[in-house]
């Protein structure tokens, strides 16, 4: 995938998609399983193996020893709009992780991620079939998190504050966002939140190992560990307070160091994934700093809430961050340490990146977290946030093989602002669209001004940060259809 300018695509963009010859009807996307030769003849994984292929009508390719196999088939097959890599625990490594980021932004010419991917493992194969075989989608309604999101772009939901004590904020539907009393401790509400009012959606920040989150920040507060699968919340009196949420959700790990880091069957992932009914999250595979990669999919995901799948919402960022690289720090997006024989890129400041007030030190911070964040779970599950306000719309239309995107903004000069700040690398995000069909010999007609990226299969058009409600922000662009 390439560019990112994501948005969804209505009835009248399908029927001309459909009604011109110029353009093939689009087909279902393609789906690619690459799992291991011992994962795929192990009884109980081969079972998730099936379930996916059954699932999504889906090709298989098979490696011996390093996932890196695959890359040539991939190149070969046909175009994957999906590739699932199944893996076992012992599989679902740091190294895995940071190979598949690699491998998927090589299957063509430029540097952005080809197509949705993500790992699906469990803390056993009955978990890992568990989330193969569900297919209901899911609209996330019910919100709870252990740091301040943006709850007013939320249906329902709350949060307890992780850097001041006794804060609880909540929002009922249909009602306001309202601050009220939380407890000293907050470690019982939580779990509660967990098992008695099940939200769709979880989102934690803070201290995290690959064994527990530590919810308080700046006071002391309680524990989130596991073991044998299973999550328990351990307060400051040392009790212990059983996790069971079975009910579908999806997990924002977004600032806890660690998180997404699978060392062994005792890690907290797989705990998310058993008894918290998690069927998609990411997670930092490393100690986090500098954020971009995980605290930009709040942006996406939560503050433009009804537009992206998780999946969606994870890759525009993804491609929100290689495009930064490409243009502040040329060179820094393709660099591999597996054939460079080092891990630190050469960086080159440019003055395009000097006048941003950016230097090296934001170089280093982006490319550490470039192939650090896992994407865990079937990547074609859909769940998106409910419809909610946005700070401006965005409108892709095609007729013939003309292609035009539009902007409206909701907010007048403050539309493209950010919409929440907690956290780190907040705000500033570029305008993603994903394409339903890949396209190829690109001409912008109007719009260059706004310094549109249109790759095969996303446009991204970089945040003009002051919006000016007296301008119409469009880009149009004609291309030629893949096959």
């Amino acid at each position: 995938m390439k560019s990112s300018l994501t948005c969804r695509i209505g009835v009248a963009l399908v029927l001309a998609l459909l009604a011109h010859p110029a353009w093939p009807a689009t087909p279902k996307a393609h789906y690619t399983i690459v799992v291991s030769q011992s994962t795929q003849a192990d009884a109980g994984w081969k079972k998730v193996v099936e379930a996916l292929k059954a699932k999504h009508q889906a090709s298989v390719v098979t490696y011996e020893r390093e996932v890196t196999e695959a890359l040539l088939k991939l190149r070969a097959g046909p175009y994957s709009r999906y590739v699932c890599f199944v893996a076992r625990p012992e599989e679902a490594t740091r190294k895995l992780v940071g190979q598949v980021h690699r491998m998927m932004r090589q299957l063509d010419e430029d540097p952005y991620t080809d197509g949705f991917w993500g790992i699906l493992t469990g803390y056993d194969a009955t978990n890992a079939l568990r989330i193969a075989q569900y297919r209901k989608p899911l609209t996330v309604r019910k919100v709870a998190s252990g740091t301040e999101i943006a709850l007013e772009q939320c249906e329902e939901g709350f949060w307890y504050d992780e850097l001041v004590k006794n804060k609880h904020v909540r929002k009922d539907k249909g009602g306001p966002v309202r601050v009220l009393q939380g407890p000293d401790d907050t470690t019982e509400a939580l779990v509660k939140s967990l098992n008695e009012y099940q939200p769709d959606l979880f989102v934690t920040s803070g201290h995290a190992t690959e064994r527990d989150w530590m919810i308080g920040f700046r006071y002391q507060n309680g524990f989130f560990k596991c073991a044998q699968g299973q999550l328990y919340g351990e307060d400051t009196r040392k009790q212990k307070h059983p996790i069971h949420s079975p009910n579908p959700k999806v997990y924002l790990p977004i600032g806890n160091c660690l998180m997404g880091h699978i060392d062994s069957r005792e890690a907290m992932a797989l705990a998310w994934m058993n008894s918290a009914g998690v069927m998609q999250m990411i997670g930092y595979t490393v100690p986090t700093w500098y954020g971009y990669a995980g605290w930009g999919c709040l942006d996406y995901f939560v503050e433009q809430p009804g537009r992206y799948t998780f999946t969606e919402a994870f890759f525009a960022n993804q491609h929100a961050l290689i495009h930064r690289l490409k243009t502040y720090f040329p060179g820094t997006e393709r660099f591999d340490p597996d054939t460079a024989g080092s891990n630190s890129p050469p960086v080159v400041v440019t003055e395009q990146a000097k006048a941003a007030g950016l230097s090296a030190n934001d170089a280093r911070g982006l490319f550490f977290d470039r192939d650090v964040v896992a994407f865990y779970g079937d990547p074609a599950w859909v769940a998106r946030m409910a419809e909610g306000p946005r700070a401006y719309e965005q409108t892709l239309e095609v007729k013939k093989d003309r292609w035009t995107l539009t902007l409206k903004l909701n907010r007048g000069e403050r539309s493209f602002a950010p919409v929440n700040t907690n956290g780190s690398q907040r705000g500033g995000r570029p305008i993603v669209a994903f394409l339903p069909v890949r396209v190829r010999d690109v001409r912008v007609e109007e719009g260059a001004d706004l310094q549109p990226e249109i790759a095969d299969d996303f446009i991204l058009i970089p945040n003009p940060r002051q919006a000016d409600p007296h301008r119409v922000y469009r880009v149009v662009f004609r291309a030629t259809p893949l096959p």
